[in-house]
């Protein structure tokens, strides 16, 4: 099983501690948040991961040489000359997952205890081309899904824009998507041609006029976007109770 982990990001959100080092590489309860994935990837049944890197890559480089890249096949995917976004990235790396296979993206920022085999269970079962975890929380960004889980569309509630994906049938509900995907390679060909620089949220909701999009609920699960300083602390409490799921 394959994944990519998303470790480009500047980190503004956690400044000044990334002033000189990635997000990746911020530690909780002394753990660096690139160790916490990659443990949870592999204790799921990972064996092949792919990093990307521009800020500060040489620290993420050198972390992984020197823990022998947790005995396990990681490549990198330098976006040190030009950062590419979430879809971009993604893009950049597609010969990896040339094997046809399902695989996982995982923002590196993400803590959880999600059952990451039920999550692909459930993708593969779907036939879905793509499926996001979801959860009820306060952001200022939503995707729609109707009842049946399905992708429609994206809303700002600051601003009132909408976009829907297809034709509005019923009820749509506001779900915060929670950076952990499975994904069907099959996406690849939704990705826009000629442009390197993009969100992976735009290739769903554009995938998502043709192709099924699935949303994951995990309400009961514990979860926590530690990619802001403010959330470091109740982090540690966090990883504290799942360190099982490691």
């Amino acid at each position: 099983m394959k994944a990519m982990i998303f470790a480009a990001g500047l980190g503004t959100r956690l400044r000044p501690l990334t002033d000189n080092k990635p997000k990746a590489m911020v530690e909780i309860n002394g753990m660096p948040l690139i160790e916490i994935i990659i443990r949870r990837l592999k204790k799921f049944g990972v064996t092949d991961i792919i990093v990307n890197v521009h800020h500060h890559a040489h620290l993420i480089i050198d972390f992984l040489k020197e823990k022998n890249n947790f005995d396990i096949n990681i490549v990198i995917s330098d976006e040190r000359e030009l950062l590419l976004d979430t879809g971009g990235g993604l893009n950049k790396a597609k010969d990896f997952f040339s094997d046809g296979k399902p695989f996982f993206v995982h923002n590196v920022d993400i803590i959880s205890d999600i059952d990451l085999k039920k999550m692909y269970d459930k993708h593969v079962k779907s036939g879905a081309v793509a499926t996001l975890s979801t959860r009820h929380r306060a952001t200022s960004r939503y995707l729609l899904f109707n009842k049946k889980n399905t992708l429609f569309g994206w809303m700002n509630v600051k601003t009132g824009k909408m976009i829907l994906c297809k034709k509005k049938k019923g009820k749509l509900s506001l779900r915060a998507f929670s950076g952990i995907h499975v994904v069907s390679p099959d996406l690849f060909d939704a990705m826009p041609e000629g442009k390197d620089v993009f969100s992976i949220i735009d290739v769903y909701l554009a995938a998502a006029a043709y192709q099924k999009i699935m949303g994951y609920p995990h309400e009961k699960d514990v979860w926590m976007d530690v990619g802001k300083v403010e959330n470091l602390e109740e982090g540690k409490k966090i990883l504290d109770r799942i360190i099982d799921f490691f």
